[in-house]
């Protein structure tokens, strides 16, 4: 519950902030925006990854800052963690995190409440938005870097203000924080408009790969290691390809698998208006959002396309339609949470 976070924060000092890995742009905005205003509260606080912070939210304020670790030391390491969008206690990829006092801020349905506090508000469009809702509770001054990342975190999990999470609520913050300093045109550019070349590269790859269903209404392509090869990319290069195919008129579900090594692939589902690809990742054992999920599978890559095409074309005529797994989850790597998402 906020009230219980507002009575941790005015009773304690010391602060550690985490979240998922592969972290994607509500997670890393909403990650900096705590620290940040905590930082305004006189609190000790650090941002902790266990992966890097990505290309294009580096620019924000505070991204220089974020530490990488493998796990947290000792029990009790901090008075609390804050652990960001992570759908169980697993997903920060940091043993010793359960030996901490956890406190779990999160605005997705299907998250576990594995914390000592759990604040989850399903009603918010991104973390982000809860955030500033804290600034609000503490009475924490909201400058305009803290401004800054939280218009990120809300421009990345709306798709930039498409998905039907973006509502009259997120609208009315993202105003204030524009009132209060944020930048819609500085941000927008180093998130979508400071790509590598290999990035195109890649993208070309990706696109010559992209097929669509008998319906016409899923589309499929992928990222192979060949390609990143190729494009001379990374797995980063690869991430917010899925949303491409959704440009077609048609199309109303795309596939999108990226191999991260052999025979091992990250599935992101991307769906327009009132499809719900979140049920259709965690068929599969993945989870995410509405119209923005994910998951991790095992298998090569034509019998993954093939299985996973049906599921969609069952999900499509009849949502009951899903009785039983036909691909194999990766076990060891927990699925992605939407954008991550390879947000991807």
């Amino acid at each position: 519950m906020l009230s219980e976070v507002v009575e941790l924060i005015d009773s304690k000092h010391r602060f550690a902030i985490t979240s998922h890995v592969r972290p994607d742009g509500d997670s890393v905005g909403s990650s900096l925006a705590l620290m940040l205003m905590l930082q305004e509260l006189n609190k000790d606080v650090v941002v902790v990854m266990r992966d890097h912070i990505p290309r294009a939210y580096q620019a924000l304020p505070g991204a220089r800052h974020v530490q990488r670790i493998n796990r947290f030391e000792r029990p009790h390491q901090y008075d609390a963690v804050f652990v960001i969008e992570c759908s169980d206690i697993d997903r920060p990829g940091l043993p010793g995190l359960s030996e901490q006092f956890v406190v779990n801020i999160d605005h997705h349905t299907t998250t576990i409440r594995f914390g000592d506090i759990n604040w989850i508000d399903s009603t918010a469009s991104a973390v982000g938005e809860m955030i500033y809702n804290l600034c609000k509770a503490t009475g924490a001054r909201v400058t305009a870097e803290i401004a800054e990342c939280i218009y990120a975190a809300l421009l990345t999990d709306t798709g930039s203000f498409h998905f039907p999470n973006t509502t009259a609520r997120t609208l009315k913050v993202a105003s204030e924080l524009i009132r209060l300093g944020a930048n819609p045109a500085r941000i927008s550019r180093a998130i979508y408009y400071s790509q590598p070349f290999s990035k195109l590269k890649l993208m070309g790859l990706a696109l010559s790969s992209l097929q669509r269903d008998q319906t016409g209404r899923i589309a499929y392509l992928a990222v192979t290691q060949q390609m990143l090869a190729l494009a001379q990319a990374t797995e980063e290069d690869a991430d917010g390809l899925a949303n491409y195919p959704l440009a077609v008129a048609d199309i109303d579900v795309v596939l999108f698998l990226k191999e991260i090594r052999p025979n091992v692939y990250r599935a992101s589902l991307r769906s327009k208006d009132a499809i719900n690809v979140a049920k259709i990742a965690e068929y599969f054992g993945g989870g995410g959002h509405r119209n923005a999920a994910g998951c991790t599978v095992e298998g090569q890559l034509e019998e993954i396309q093939r299985h996973m095409v049906e599921k969609l074309q069952e999900a499509l005529m009849s949502p009951s339609a899903l009785h039983h797994r036909s691909l194999r989850p990766l076990e060891e790597e927990r699925p992605i949470d939407a954008q991550r998402i390879d947000r991807g």
